[in-house]
């Protein structure tokens, strides 16, 4: 019995690790997609925030429900936890979306991403540990694509500073919720995780959004439709996923896809265009990625250990 165990655990778990990475590509280019569909809005930024959870929110208890989840009852114990990522999570887009509407789509998807290096320096802390040579490498390639990147796209200027400041809170506030779902997943599946830490968020962006006296209603819904399917149903859900199956130095470093997704939107649609030092730094970003996915047996076993990243059982 004992003997034909391990075989049968290898095979999912490494299936796991495979389609996370999927999921984590998959959620950092819808993701990126949320700065345009805020930009067609008709509906003031931080509305628009509000509009993504409320249309989003009852589709993600229904999916919950339909695969067997019980998000309420499931989550006893994290409610705590879930209402401040929640809350975090709103401040989060509030603070981006301002931001959106106030700088470039590159400047906002970069600085909006500053999480990029503040979830896997969390990582580090958390397990009390330096990451290996090649791991270091990453971050190291990460940083200079990052920065070349920002040299670039996230030109500050008077016009456009407040916007990005904006958009830079927004990836401290955004690596606070990571670090809070991280803890949730640890015990909660997917889908019930995001859909009451989502539930968290709605209140306090209408009460925002009422307060700023923006447009809350809005004449063209489609805009507000595609922002919840594509940013929070498909973006947040695959990433929620990926927290669970990969190492927070992944998820990190994967971040940095969005700034490149974000930056070839404004070239194609703003005709904000990339030059030699932006597509040296996307080649240095996927490089990063490649030294991560190759980064040594060590990691390679601790993503690959029997139920790695799979809810505890209560």
């Amino acid at each position: 019995m004992q003997d034909g165990a391990s075989p049968r655990k290898t095979i999912p778990v490494r299936s796991h690790a495979a389609a996370a990475l999927i999921a984590l590509v998959v959620a950092n280019v819808a993701l990126a997609s949320g700065a345009l569909f805020v930009r067609l809005t008709d509906v003031g930024p931080v509305a628009a925030g509000f509009w993504r959870l409320a249309i989003a929110t009852p589709l993600l208890f229904a999916f919950a429900a339909s695969i067997g989840d019980r998000p309420v009852q499931s989550s006893r114990g994290l409610w705590g936890v879930l209402a401040i990522a929640g809350v975090a999570f709103a401040a989060d887009l509030a603070s981006w979306h301002l931001g959106i509407v106030r700088t470039t789509l590159a400047n906002a998807t970069l600085l909006g991403n500053s999480a990029t290096l503040l979830f896997p320096i969390y990582g580090f802390i958390a397990a009390r540990m330096w990451p290996s040579r090649l791991q270091g490498l990453a971050l190291v390639l990460a940083t200079v694509g990052g920065a070349l990147l920002l040299g670039r796209s996230a030109s500050l200027s008077p016009q456009h500073l407040v916007g990005d400041l904006f958009c830079l809170f927004a990836g401290l506030l955004y690596a606070i919720y990571f670090v809070l779902m991280a803890r949730a997943r640890e015990r909660l599946a997917p889908m019930p995780a995001l859909a009451l830490s989502s539930l968290a968020t709605i209140p306090p962006l209408l009460i925002l959004a009422l307060a700023l006296d923006e447009q809350v209603m809005p004449g063209d819904w489609w805009p507000l439709i595609a922002l919840a399917v594509i940013s929070q149903l498909i973006g947040q859900g695959c990433m929620i996923y990926a927290l669970g199956h990969l190492t927070p130095l992944v998820i990190g470093i994967a971040l940095l896809i969005q700034p490149v997704v974000g930056a070839a939107f404004g070239w194609a649609l703003f005709d904000e265009r990339l030059a030699a030092a932006d597509l040296f730094g996307a080649a240095l970003v996927a490089a990063a990625l490649v030294l991560v996915r190759q980064s040594g047996a060590g990691e390679r076993a601790r993503a690959l250990a029997p139920n790695a990243g799979e809810p505890k059982s209560t």
